[in-house]
């Protein structure tokens, strides 16, 4: 027979290779939901396990285990946040510079066309000075005379057109005619020539 202090020992070296077999299992669990991309939960890792989630908790060798795989998701997931925020800013500071330098060629020119727009009104100011108020009234009713003078000439222009045309009609039927009257007299003229003989 085995005695009591053997069957301890085989005990104790038993619980020892469960616990060992568990913690392997854990191990590899986390690799998986890693992988996997899965939430590194205290459940999740005990199902996919096939271990208790009181053993995770009361293990110290387990809990070590999930606290460094929750710890390590986590500094990767900062790096990872880390590198889209700075993805971000910088897609954020160019457009940035994009729009600055737009701004600064808008700028330039709405300079440039208030300098334009200034030089324009100085030469109006120019021109007005040259031409006084009572000039400038006398060019605006002189204008409008020779527009007037112009749309006169214009109908005088038609109304001597239309003449003109009804004279050329009548002088083609006064060319008709006469054609036709010197045909009459040409053969008229044998008849009442005398005759010779």
């Amino acid at each position: 027979m085995t005695s009591a202090p053997d069957q301890t020992a085989a005990a104790t070296a038993a619980r020892r290779r469960q616990t060992q077999d568990k913690l392997v299992r854990v191990e590899k669990a986390i690799g998986q939901l890693r992988r996997e991309r899965g939430r590194l939960a205290v459940r999740a890792i005990a199902q996919r396990a096939g271990v208790s989630a009181t053993f995770l908790y009361e293990n110290t060798d387990a809990r070590s285990l999930i606290q460094a795989a929750v710890s390590d998701s986590k500094s990767r997931h900062d790096q990872t946040t880390q590198d889209e925020h700075e993805r971000i800013e910088a897609t954020w500071r160019e457009r940035a510079l994009n729009a600055e330098g737009e701004l600064t060629r808008a700028q330039n020119e709405i300079l440039t066309q208030r300098q334009r727009v200034g030089e324009l009104m100085g030469q109006l100011r120019d021109f007005e000075q040259m031409v006084p108020g009572e000039s400038v009234q006398q060019l605006a009713t002189e204008n409008t005379t020779l527009k007037r003078r112009v749309h006169q000439l214009a109908q005088e222009h038609r109304a001597l057109q239309e003449r003109l045309e009804g004279a050329r009609s009548n002088l083609r039927f006064a060319d008709k005619r006469i054609a036709d009257l010197e045909a009459q007299l040409l053969e008229l003229q044998p008849s009442t020539l005398p005759h010779e003989g």
